[in-house]
């Protein structure tokens, strides 16, 4: 059963009879079924019984359902109402759009709208890059989806799939100071979407693609850069890849390990797993060995696509075939973007002296990571409720902040590997086996990150102009 936790919280408001014994028959009833008490509050207080608001942390709404029955059979308990905070937090959306300037009188009127709005305007047709200084493209980035792959829920829609770019605006906001808004396009339809977003841009200074399923996503982020003068980043691809980079340099300082000796195994050859690839390369390991559903990706397996042809030219230099469990033997690293319950720590048991296994598959990972504790040096997961969770808000603030300081035309691989070293160099001297990458919540993440992707995109630019 899953482990209870803040994303299946709810409260239920009750009466309850006014006795000594309520509040310890009421709590005892919610430890009883497995849920988690995160608060007690009493609203209302009569003579003949007392209301009080009781809030839990449970596994799933089958689970929150049993705390509810459970509650109301008690003597003299009446469950009056039952909210699910996660829903009441996103009622009418969690983004709004609040002016900078103040709008106090007509000559302020005049100045923001018509008449004086007009040589604002009039200077930006002049000079089409005066708009990132005189409009919200300074700071404003566009995330886009079709919904076509959304979290671990699917092809579930441009409209379903709204709560999580507000989510993803909201961290932008939160860890970076960027606008950022949603755009979640009625079309999967790869030449639509190009031209939907090479129409849209010219309103922002980035884009970032979000869920949009592999292969098309390749296409359209390439594409896309190909033309348009911002930078497009696709974070299921890079933003995965920058933290795993930033997580195993510190990792292998663990296990005392240079990159260029070890081999490195990635099961999942999707967005996520062909981005980790690509950027890994530039750090030369001694070999990768891409795993999919069908084996060990090689030259001579039928059937590549262009990805995963370019995966079997780049990787696998001995030429390995086989499953996930032959790849494991003798291997240095495990990296996993792809299903849950892949292995065991028997697998575990035939890698290297001191292994590394990131197991990121959410929210099942691909082995159990105390299973994996039981012969790996360092683990880490994509969950919150373990050490080492590999996020990418770690990377996607920071980057496109340093991207729209630096005015940025293009994002490449100089400026992620910027980021990734970024990321790693902040867990500094706190480096452990539970303590590979920052906290999200570390105040000088996004900042490092930030400065570090501004520095490598002026350089660039002053290469480029040169």
């Amino acid at each position: 059963m899953p482990v209870p936790g803040p994303g299946y919280s709810i409260t239920v408001r009750l009466e309850a009879p006014p006795s000594a014994s309520a509040a310890g028959d009421l709590t005892t009833a919610v430890g009883r079924v497995g849920g988690v008490l995160t608060a007690f509050d009493v609203v209302e207080s009569h003579a003949d019984a007392i209301v009080i608001d009781i809030t839990v942390n449970v596994a799933s709404a089958d689970h929150a359902d049993g705390i509810t029955t459970e509650l109301d059979s008690l003597p003299g308990v009446r469950v009056r109402k039952v909210s699910d905070r996660t829903f009441l937090m996103h009622l009418g959306g969690k983004l709004e759009v609040s002016p900078k300037v103040a709008l106090r009188n007509r000559d302020d009127l005049s100045r923001a709208y018509t008449p004086g709005v007009a040589r604002v305007c009039q200077a930006i047709a002049a000079n089409p890059e005066d708009a990132r200084r005189l409009t919200i493209k300074r700071n404003t980035v566009a995330v886009v989806t079709d919904g076509s792959a959304v979290l671990g829920l699917g092809n579930i829609g441009p409209a379903a799939a709204l709560p999580v770019m507000e989510g993803k605006a909201a961290l932008f906001k939160k860890f970076s100071g960027v606008d950022a808004w949603p755009v979640c396009l009625d079309t999967q339809d790869t030449e639509e979407i190009i031209r939907i977003v090479t129409a849209l841009a010219p309103v922002y200074a980035g884009i970032n693609l979000e869920d949009i399923a592999a292969p098309r996503c390749f296409e359209i982020e390439r594409r896309l850069r190909d033309q348009l003068d911002i930078p497009v980043f696709h974070d299921d691809q890079h933003g995965t890849a920058i933290v795993v980079v930033a997580a195993l340099r510190n990792a292998l300082r663990v296990v005392n390990k240079p990159i260029e000796q070890v081999r490195i195994v990635v099961s999942g050859v999707g967005a996520a797993g062909s981005a980790i690839i690509r950027l890994l390369r530039r750090k030369s390991p001694a070999d990768i060995v891409a795993v999919d559903i069908d084996g060990i990706v090689h030259a001579d397996r039928p059937g590549l696509d262009d990805n995963l042809r370019w995966v079997a030219e780049n990787t696998n230099g001995k030429q390995l075939s086989g499953s996930l469990h032959d790849a494991l033997v003798g291997a240095d690293v495990f990296i996993g973007v792809s299903a849950p319950n892949l292995f065991g720590a028997e697998q575990v048991a035939t890698m290297a002296d001191d292994p590394i296994v990131f197991a990121l598959a959410n929210p099942d990972p691909e082995i159990d990571p105390l299973e994996a504790q039981r012969h790996a040096a360092v683990v880490a997961t994509g969950r919150s409720d373990y050490p080492n969770q590999i996020n990418n808000v770690l990377a996607f603030p920071g980057v496109f902040r340093g991207l729209l300081d630096a005015h940025a035309h293009h994002i490449d691989d100089d400026m992620l590997l910027a980021a990734a070293n970024a990321i790693a160099d902040v867990v500094d001297d706190r480096l452990n086996a539970s303590y590979i990458v920052p906290s999200v919540f570390d105040n000088a993440v996004a900042p490092a990150v930030a400065e570090a992707v501004k520095v490598a995109a002026r350089k660039e630019d002053v290469v480029s102009t040169a």
